[in-house]
């Protein structure tokens, strides 16, 4: 198994509601995207706030193997919620690694 993890920082203008609408789409992958065990997603609620350096909203996906995680960035609907961001990011962090 191989766990993604990604965590937006979204521009100034995205209001809440598009954060939501986001979310909404993103916990939708694991039913349209193949090799998805579990997904869990939401936005950032820490009271940690010297350590959110405006990170606002996080994404966890669990795949069965690396052939789904390698798989999922060129899928038609991660490409579609891709190019949905257009505009919106100031910065993404990503991160794959083996689950133990």
């Amino acid at each position: 198994m191989y766990e993604h993890l990604v965590v937006f920082k979204f521009n100034t203008n995205v209001t809440p509601a598009k954060q939501q609408e986001l979310l909404g789409q993103l916990l939708g992958f694991k039913d349209r995207i193949p090799g998805i065990l579990d997904i869990s997603a939401g936005l950032n609620v820490t009271e940690e706030k010297e350590n959110v350096h405006g990170y606002t909203l996080g994404l966890r996906v669990t795949f069965d193997s690396l052939v789904s995680l390698r798989s999922y960035g060129p899928h038609p609907v991660h490409q579609e919620f891709v190019k949905s961001l257009d505009g919106l990011l100031e910065n993404v962090i990503v991160v794959d690694y083996p689950k133990v």
